[in-house]
């Protein structure tokens, strides 16, 4: 009879612990569904938000920053050395321990690296933050003065201690770089192949770093200056998922944003870092960006297009805002825009109805 008893409070002791295993499965369960992002097919621990700057000045450039969870990236440094005493202060507000985690210059044009140069009264992004690792364009033609200064100071960040890639090494995983970088749980950057690496272009544009955040089943597309014949080989050579957000190439130019690329990405949200209207490169209206060809174009798959800066000849400083500062996030709950200035599509501002026609998509 003891041993009987033994027996079922063994047994009993058995299917209770059984009982809580099976309850601590199915609480975890549940707890990653709903942390789940809508649509998603992986658990996102923390929030995605890129920023396209305003960059204090009349002159078009690009300037990302990017908050995944606790990772602090930026892409590109502004117009002018000038740019990151705006720049700076934004990213301040986000970036309080002074360590951008990732840095990719796109390519070496003075729009997207000038403030990586910096200046006496404007200094370096390098000198205002300690840069973990720095990714950039894997050839050049230019033998500018601001070139030359962004590699002393990249160089100079190196000898600091930061790790240095380009973006082929990052792709062909040489030299301790990797393709895909976790910025956060769920959440990766992955360097994409361009062409334009490892082989000469006419234009400076096609050497530019082309890159993918990823969430989940989430996009994120950002190209820097890529032209048409660098799209068509980022198609050829990169199996492109549909995107949720694409930074428009190039600022919006005619020559950028084909439809070999859209055709294949199918943006629901385009992002456009320039200052409107500016004849800084034209006279002629209507390739000043963003231009009406790069609106005929993106407008077949949405209108949730956004322009930072407006030019304006009686403000102070030459410009005033469009959206501002545009700040795409992602979390669970969804993809959500909200802008410093105001929320309003392209398609629905003054600018717009006076210097562009609408698309029939748009009407």
């Amino acid at each position: 009879m003891a041993k009987t008893k033994k027996f079922s409070l063994g047994l009993t002791i058995f299917v209770c612990f059984l009982a809580l295993i099976i309850g601590f499965v199915a609480m975890f369960a549940v707890y990653t569904l709903i942390r789940r992002p809508k649509g998603g097919d992986v658990y996102v621990s923390g929030d995605l938000q890129m920023h396209f700057m305003e960059l204090g000045n009349k002159y078009t450039g690009d300037s990302i920053y990017i908050k995944a969870g606790d990772t602090d990236i930026l892409i590109d440094a502004g117009s002018r050395a000038s740019s990151t005493n705006t720049t700076a202060e934004y990213i301040d507000q986000y970036c309080t321990d002074g360590v951008l985690e990732y840095v990719i210059a796109t390519h070496a044009d003075q729009d997207h690296i000038a403030g990586f140069a910096g200046s006496n009264s404007s200094p370096s992004i390098f000198d205002r933050y300690e840069c973990e690792t720095i990714i950039d364009f894997a050839l050049t033609d230019k033998t500018t003065e601001t070139y030359r200064t962004y590699v002393e100071k990249r160089d100079a960040e190196v000898a600091a201690g930061a790790k240095h890639y380009t973006a082929l090494q990052c792709w062909n995983e040489t030299d301790g770089a990797k393709r895909v970088y976790e910025l956060s749980r769920g959440i990766e950057m992955e360097i994409l192949y361009n062409y334009f690496y490892e082989n000469r272009s006419e234009d400076e544009n096609n050497y530019s770093v082309c890159l993918m955040i990823n969430q989940g089943d989430k996009h994120f597309l950002f190209t820097g200056d890529l032209e048409e014949e660098g799209e068509e080989y980022l198609v050829e050579y990169n199996k492109l998922p549909e995107v949720e957000l694409f930074k428009a190439g190039h600022h919006g130019s005619k020559t950028s944003s084909n439809d070999c690329l859209l055709s294949v990405i199918k943006p629901k949200i385009v992002c456009v870092c320039c200052c409107a209207g500016t004849d800084e490169y034209t006279d002629n209206v209507e390739n000043q960006f963003p231009t009406q060809a790069m609106i005929d174009r993106v407008a077949k798959y949405t209108n949730q297009v956004y322009v930072t800066s407006l030019g304006d000849e009686n403000a102070p400083e030459g410009y005033v805002s469009m959206n501002g500062n545009i700040v795409v996030t992602s979390d669970r709950k969804g993809v959500t825009v909200n802008c410093s200035d105001n929320n309003t599509l392209l398609k629905d501002t003054e600018w717009f109805k006076k210097n562009r026609t609408m698309p029939s998509q748009w009407a």
